[in-house]
This record gives C-alpha cells, structure tokens and sequence, in this order.
C-alpha cells in the first residue's frame, strides 16, 4: 500500500523560508513522478511545482523563482524548499504521487496525473 506523509509546515512571518518533505513508503519514489499542490478553502487545489521520474521540473508562475522541487530517492522522499513566503502562499499542502501516466512534464501541475495523495500539510505566512 503505498502512502504519502507530509511534514515541515508551519507559521512563518512573511519574508521567511520552510522546507516541505514527503516520504514515501510502500514504493520506491525512483518510480514515481511527484508534485506538490495546495488548497485555501474554497478553492480549486492547485499545482504548485512538480518533478518527472527522470528529475525535470516545473513550476506554476506564483512559485517560480521563489520555490524548488527536489527529490532524494534513496531517501525515498520528495521535497520543497519555498523561500520568500508571502501571505497567499497561505494553503494546506499536498505531496502527490503518480505512476500510472506518461508522466511528461508538461501535464504534472494538474492533479488528475496523480493517484496517491498525501493528507496535507498547513503552511501559514503571516504578514
């Protein structure tokens, strides 16, 4: 059974850094191509940087820049490192896992890439 578990949110002042992490277990992360989503309340979850099996990344405008997507498979854990957070970086987090598409990058900030899902991790930037 594979299983996804975020950690490292927090409440941060704005200007601050967090890094987010998700293991994995259950499978090898080297098989699966991830991403990190977040959600506010009342809002579509949205793509926020994502990683292909081979280690090309991407990102969505709001976190370039700003963000980087790593992924350490002998750890079996996915990463990321948001620096320069601004208050509507705001959300619940999400570590997504995927491994029944092409997994192209181009498609990996849309969450229907994903069967395996984490059950989140809050990040509060305050100003």
């Amino acid at each position: 059974q594979v299983q996804l578990v975020e950690s490292g949110g927090g409440s941060v002042q704005a200007g601050g850094s967090l890094r987010l992490s998700c293991t994995v277990s259950g499978y090898t992360s080297r098989s699966l191509y991830m991403g990190w989503f977040r959600q506010v309340p009342g809002k579509e979850r949205e793509g926020v940087a994502a990683i292909e099996i081979n280690g090309r990344t991407t990102y969505a405008g709001s976190a370039k820049g700003r963000s980087t997507i790593s992924k350490d498979n002998a750890k079996n854990t996915l990463y990321l490192q948001m620096n320069s957070l601004k208050p509507e970086d705001t959300a619940m987090y999400y570590c997504a896992g995927g491994n029944f598409g092409l997994g192209r990058i181009d498609f990996l900030l849309s969450e229907r890439e994903y069967n395996y899902w984490g059950p989140g991790t809050q990040v509060t930037v305050s100003s």
